[in-house]
């Protein structure tokens, strides 16, 4: 029987050959926090319940690779002032900001250090 308890915590793992740049980039550029430091796997809080993982590929359970298949989204109340702060730092591939009506979205995206793409959005309509 599967345990009732409730989940005490998510976390995504993303896997980093350069693991010191990376936690640069979610730090200085991002602002996340440290909440978890396992050495070689550094474990930041997105919001609560919500974590990301920085592995060095050379201790992981996986290894780095060139394709990166998955994107990290964050919302945020004020997109536009992230994206004003995105341009400032010149961050890679920065797309434009775009509205998704379908979805009920206003976003933009951009790649970290190692080409894992993030999206940063707010709702545009209650519900989204």
């Amino acid at each position: 029987m599967r345990p009732d308890a409730p989940n005490q915590l998510a976390i995504t793992f993303f896997y980093y050959r350069d693991l010191p740049a990376a936690m640069r980039f979610y730090e200085d550029v991002l602002g996340l926090t440290l909440a978890i430091d396992q050495g070689w796997s550094k474990i930041y809080e997105i919001c609560p319940g919500a974590h990301v993982g920085l592995v060095d590929e050379t201790r992981g359970m996986n290894k780095w690779a060139p394709t990166k298949p998955v994107q990290l989204c964050i919302r945020v109340s004020d997109v536009d002032g992230w994206y004003d702060y995105a341009r400032a730092k010149q961050l890679a591939n920065l797309s434009e900001l775009f509205v998704n009506d379908e979805i009920g979205i206003r976003a933009f995206v951009f790649n970290d250090p190692e080409g894992y793409q993030i999206e940063i959005q707010s709702a545009t309509r209650a519900g989204a």
